[in-house]
């Protein structure tokens, strides 16, 4: 019941206020593509645009049922994470205490504000864990099926899973679960993942593995740009945070018992990949769940040999430093309020919350151009557009203001094409004025992309202008051969 009520309190959390500012950027990209439903997409596999293709069919546009599935999955990490609390012998302390440290932590907090593909990888892995403890307590090599199916699913929701099945693979290979190899349900499991992963495998052959072209470029830019910077502070602060003591107990306990040192190796192997990967903070915080499931076991029976005032001492310590960490994280990850300081601090603190703001204007300032061209450009017209952000905005936003299709040449856009008869009046945004002028012919200014409140994010610093201009300099088809953009 605790467990429940802590899962709960979450879900609550997240509904009552998930309805403020708008969609964030990467939201957009995720209706977008759930709007062209395939085996696979650039940027993701395809498990996470058809789970928003249901919620579009159930909520329509509406932001909290939208994310429902997020706050749904996040409040299963919790659940799990106290039941394999329980399963690793945790009496009560330790399931709230391992519930709580995982709710409580930023990476869990954030995932249940936007939808994300991140979201559903972290179940993944959390149910993975599980399902190797259920494995290794029981010996019942069936429970490979079980692991196999979350990898399965893992590998249609972000292609990151191969370095946690890396660490499954050693960590086998270096503990007594080495026998399982061996196994014919193990290998049973492994079939059923690939049967799972197969049809978005057929997608990544027929186009080219378009997605490892897209990873690697996107790895170079985050490296680039210092995202990469700062991991080991970010396993800390992310992943842990108040919970790291009990992270830190948890691996020295799984590499001390031989029934579990597979679990250890399950989360030294992804996290040392990560690292000498260049890997950014937050890839691995799947891991840190099972850690803080051992951490609040050993922790507990630490305690009960303690004198009840020392016991006492010590745990209202801890959770008071969780309830004040937790509130903290929660007034910089989650919404909780529309005006005043707490939300200036936020914005302010939170640059994800900042790219939530402004889309709903950047339609209507389209479309209020658009209204301002004599109708025959309006007859024959195209809006382009320069990241997912955008072209998600107009695809999904746009109708409401009868705007035509976007096009697009960023991931999976590109794949889609531009319409035939191509449009010879264009309104182009994400774009300078130097590179709408290379593209495109008789370029002119003629609107700005910002926001009413004055909120600096990606859109209003680095994409202001929106231009109306005529048709592109070169052939359609040579301009499309020619910008097949990642982003």
């Amino acid at each position: 019941m605790p467990v429940t009520a802590i899962a709960a309190g979450v879900v609550l959390l997240h509904v009552l206020t998930n309805n403020r500012y708008g969609f964030h950027r990467d939201e957009l990209q995720f209706l977008s593509d759930a709007r062209h439903l395939d085996w696979g997409f650039v940027a993701y596999p395809p498990l996470t645009p058809f789970v928003e293709r249901i919620s579009m069919a159930i909520f329509g546009l509406s932001m909290v049922g939208l994310r429902l599935a997020s706050v749904l999955v996040q409040a299963a990490a919790i659940v799990i994470t106290g039941m394999m609390t329980q399963e690793l012998g945790g009496r009560r302390l330790a399931q709230i205490a391992a519930t709580l440290s995982v709710a409580l932590s930023p990476l869990p907090l954030f995932e249940g504000t936007e939808f994300q593909y991140t979201t559903f990888d972290y179940l993944w892995w959390v149910l993975i864990a599980y399902f190797t403890v259920r494995l290794l307590n029981t010996e019942d090599q069936r429970w490979w099926l079980a692991i196999g199916a979350a990898i399965g699913l893992g590998l249609l929701t972000k292609y990151s899973i191969t370095f946690y099945i890396a660490g499954i693979l050693i960590g086998m290979a270096l503990s007594r679960s080495r026998r399982s190899f061996a196994s014919p349900w193990f290998w049973g499991g492994v079939a059923l993942a690939l049967g799972m992963f197969l049809p978005n495998l057929l997608w990544l052959v027929r186009h080219d593995f378009v997605s490892y072209h897209f990873l690697h470029h996107i790895h170079v830019r985050d490296v680039a740009e210092g995202r990469a910077n700062g991991y080991w502070r970010d396993q800390i602060l992310i992943c842990a945070i108040v919970a790291a003591p009990m992270c830190a107990a948890g691996l020295i306990a799984f590499f001390g018992d031989k029934r579990y040192r597979m679990l250890a190796w399950m989360y030294v192997v992804p996290v040392a990949l990560f690292f000498f990967g260049k890997g950014r903070g937050y890839y691995a915080a799947g891991v840190y769940p099972m850690l803080v499931a051992i951490g609040a076991v050993v922790s507990e029976a630490w305690l009960q040999r303690l004198p009840k005032w020392g016991r006492h001492s010590i745990e209202a310590v801890y959770f008071a430093g969780l309830a004040a960490m937790g509130a903290c994280a929660c007034a910089v990850i989650v919404p909780l309020a529309t005006s005043g300081p707490l939300r200036t601090f936020a914005l302010k603190s939170n640059g994800e919350l900042r790219e939530e703001i402004g889309w709903n204007e950047l339609v209507k300032t389209v479309a209020g151009i658009r209204d301002s061209l004599p109708p025959e450009q309006q007859a024959h017209l195209g809006i382009t557009t320069g990241n997912y952000g955008e072209y998600g905005a107009i695809e999904i936003l746009g109708p409401a203001y009868r705007l035509p299709a976007p096009i697009g040449t960023t991931n999976s856009e590109w794949l889609r094409g531009y319409p035939s008869p191509p449009p010879t009046t264009i309104i182009a945004l994400g774009l300078t004025r130097e590179q709408a002028d290379w593209i495109f012919t008789g370029c002119r200014l003629a609107g700005h992309n910002g926001n009413s409140e004055g909120i600096r994010n990606e859109e209003s610093e680095y994409h202001p202008d929106i231009f109306v201009c005529g048709p592109p300099r070169q052939p359609w088809p040579t301009l499309w051969k020619d910008h097949q953009d990642f982003g």
